[in-house]
């Protein structure tokens, strides 16, 4: 894998409250990952892990609380060039299926950041010597495996040049033997420099890669630390019983 020339920030979220009706799905929710760092989220199914990265990119407006990116608030600037500073890498791979690969990820940087045909197709192919997926720059999606799809969709938030990714259980809708070379890129980006949140149910990973985990439940932040003081030493009986179940 190539790596380029990473421009990374810090990124702090205050007292995060969010609600849908009755339902407080984020209940003062507060994370921070440093410029260059990773930060896994950890939890069970509907703790609002994928809310509160939604949040964080404000696709969900906060209710209550702060947003900031090295130490700035960032509730008063467009959400549309906030985004821009943050690749969001999802589930479900949201590629268009008539478009080329190369076509997929040279969309972003023509319509948002202005190059020409021809340089958006350069940064893509570049993109795809960092996934190492370049031979598919001229294939449709239709035609990669899920994990080649993922990448891809890696790819396509990397062209934008973010300041920080996000990754929302990007391995949960591959096949198992799929999973080990999207987690080993993600795993090459944060050895790269690159600051990244990244919610997963993969403990090897947050274990192994992450400098910070955050365990939540309930919309809640029970527990954070070194991976190493959540994994060999739980001090909360719902972590306990939660890694008792996934581990």
């Amino acid at each position: 894998m190539t790596t380029t020339e990473i421009s990374s920030v810090s990124l702090t979220g205050k007292d995060i409250h969010l609600a849908f009706g009755t339902n407080k799905v984020l209940r003062g929710v507060d994370i921070h990952v440093d410029a260059g760092k990773t930060t896994s989220v950890i939890g069970p199914s509907g703790s609002g892990k994928s809310t509160l990265l939604r949040v964080l990119n404000r696709l969900h407006e906060p209710q209550q609380g702060d947003i900031l990116i090295d130490g700035r608030s960032v509730l008063k600037d467009n959400p549309d060039q906030l985004r821009q500073r943050i690749g969001m890498v999802f589930q479900h791979f949201n590629l268009f299926p008539h478009k080329t690969v190369a076509e997929n990820i040279a969309l972003g940087p023509r319509k948002l950041r202005g190059l020409s045909k021809d340089a958006a197709r350069e940064v893509a192919l570049k993109q795809l010597d960092t996934v190492g997926l370049r031979e598919k720059a001229d294939t449709r999606p239709g035609n990669l495996s899920g994990g080649q799809q993922q990448r891809v969709a890696i790819a396509r938030a990397l062209a934008m040049e973010p300041e920080i990714m996000f990754f929302d259980e990007a391995t949960s809708a591959l096949d198992p033997e799929l999973v080990k070379g999207v987690l080993a890129l993600m795993a090459d980006l944060a050895a790269g420099g690159m600051s990244m949140i990244v919610v997963t149910h993969e403990m090897g990973f947050a274990r192994s890669v992450s400098d910070k985990v955050l365990f939540m439940d309930h919309g809640q932040v029970v527990e954070t630390g070194p991976p190493s003081a959540l994994f060999d030493d739980p001090h909360t009986e719902r972590l306990q019983q939660f890694l008792s179940q996934v581990l």
